[in-house]
């Protein structure tokens, strides 16, 4: 309903000036977004933010050639990792309540920033060279 109206609005053509317009063209609106999730992943759940960005800005990066299959890998892999940083971190509460209590919770956080750079690295492999995700679609269903 939120991107209902958003459109009837005129909202969708006040975003697509905005991302059309930033520096970088398709590639600086996509790492807008993706910086936009992240940020949004400390405080929201995972569906809220689907349901809230993806309608409002999919569409125009679609329009800007971007491939749907390698957008949907980049905002899973992107708001995974959003999931794991602090403040809040929602995957380490959930870790945290399965970890023994010897296990402190400033651990659980030490812990996990490797990975969190390891994952921020491969989205930046990801964006670099969008064939290691869109290669083997192409090769099943020949686009």
């Amino acid at each position: 309903v939120f991107s209902l109206v958003f459109r009837m609005l005129g909202g969708d053509e006040l975003v697509a000036n905005f991302l059309g317009n930033l520096p970088g063209g398709t590639l600086g609106a996509i790492i807008f977004i993706l910086f936009l999730m992240f940020l949004l992943g400390f405080i929201l759940d995972t569906f809220e933010i689907i349901f809230i960005i993806l309608p409002i800005t999919a569409p125009i990066l679609l329009m800007m050639d971007v491939d749907p299959i390698w957008l949907g890998v980049m905002v899973a892999v992107n708001l995974q990792t959003s999931f794991l940083t602090p403040p809040f971190g929602f995957a380490l509460f959930y870790l945290r309540g399965v970890a023994p209590s010897h296990v402190t919770t400033r651990q659980i956080y030490e812990g996990v920033i490797p990975f969190v750079f390891i994952q921020l690295l491969a989205l930046g492999v990801l964006i670099a060279f969008p064939e290691i995700v869109t290669w083997l679609p192409n090769k099943l269903y020949g686009s």
